[in-house]
């Protein structure tokens, strides 16, 4: 035999000379949970190893991170029930716990990229992304107005992406308006464009305590069914001014990565979402798998597809192995 792979992969140091793919830390964008109030920090049942935190707790979990080499972060509001109407309204109130965190934890750490998640379901009794009728149709147009309000909102806080995952249609073009005819064009945008209706969110619904309250999100998320669709809400948000385009979730659309990656020259991010993170777990804690050898080698499928960002929960965990 003339040719014989098997003399590249002989020994450790010939292995990692030619492999074809790298994880990095600066790869990862942790996603994180804010709770109102002081000195809290409450672990999501579903989500092993995953917290949320008050903004006290929070920041000393950005400054572990920032050390490891972890420099971004998307935050999402724990919304009491108390604060939720049909509106949304307290999610682009200037003296609402979310907002004002936000401003402060950029001022601590300018060194930081923060990014925000822009949908109505953290803020609505309905627990839907838009505006819900008295017969319960999502209503898309009605709901940019809302959405381009809370862009807004999060802009003024100095955060760096502005993170639409509501899936209206139109979205990143009002919001890039708005946020542009008021002075902040060089507020970026990470648009959610291949979000389907996934089995894997469950956890982070538990973690928001956001899941509808009637019905499914099946009339404005992607069905996973569809692969060519993804190609029709990625030239849309191309097009209406995203910097960056998103498949979530990631490990059972790595197909949709790639499609992406190979026809938009625009960053594409995938999220490593928590359903995916939780089966990991759940396994490693039985003994079934290798839970970090898991983990590793999912995130280097993701970034192997073609994902220039990924957000994951196993950010943190996954920095620890690299730095050391």
């Amino acid at each position: 035999m003339l040719r014989r792979p098997r003399r590249n992969r002989k020994s450790a140091v010939i292995r990692g000379m030619i492999e074809e793919t790298r994880l990095s830390t600066k790869d990862f964008m942790y996603p994180l949970f804010l709770l109102e109030g002081k000195n809290k920090k409450v672990e999501v049942d579903s989500m092993p190893g995953i917290y949320r935190f008050s903004q006290d707790n929070m920041r000393a979990e950005i400054e572990q991170c920032l050390e490891l080499g972890v420099k971004s972060f998307d935050i999402f509001p724990v919304v009491a029930e108390k604060y939720k109407d049909k509106e949304a309204t307290y999610s682009y109130d200037p003296d609402f716990f979310y907002l004002k965190a936000l401003r402060e934890l950029k001022e601590e750490f300018p060194e930081a990229c923060i990014m925000t998640d822009v949908a109505m379901d953290p803020y609505s009794v309905d627990g839907h992304d838009g505006l819900v009728d008295e017969d319960g149709k999502i209503l898309n147009d009605e709901s940019l107005e809302i959405l381009g309000s809370m862009a807004l909102a999060q802009a003024e806080t100095g955060i760096d992406i502005i993170g639409p995952s509501d899936m209206m249609d139109g979205r990143v073009e009002f919001i890039r308006e708005v946020l542009d005819e008021s002075g902040y064009e060089d507020t970026s945008i990470m648009s959610y464009s291949a979000k389907y209706a996934s089995a894997f969110y469950g956890p982070f619904r538990d973690a928001l305590d956001s899941a509808p309250k009637f019905g499914d999100k099946k009339t404005y998320q992607m069905d996973p069914a569809n692969l060519r669709e993804a190609m029709i809400e990625a030239e849309l948000d191309e097009e209406e001014g995203a910097d960056f385009l998103m498949v979530k979730p990631a490990l059972a659309y790595l197909d949709v990565i790639k499609l992406l990656r190979d026809n938009f020259d625009v960053p594409i991010a995938a999220y490593n979402v928590s359903g995916e993170y939780a089966m990991v777990k759940a396994a490693a804690q039985k003994g079934w798998i290798d839970g970090e050898r898991a983990m590793m080698e999912s995130l280097l499928s993701i970034k192997r597809a073609g994902a220039k960002v990924i957000l994951t929960y196993f950010a943190k965990e996954a920095a620890q192995i690299l730095k050391g």
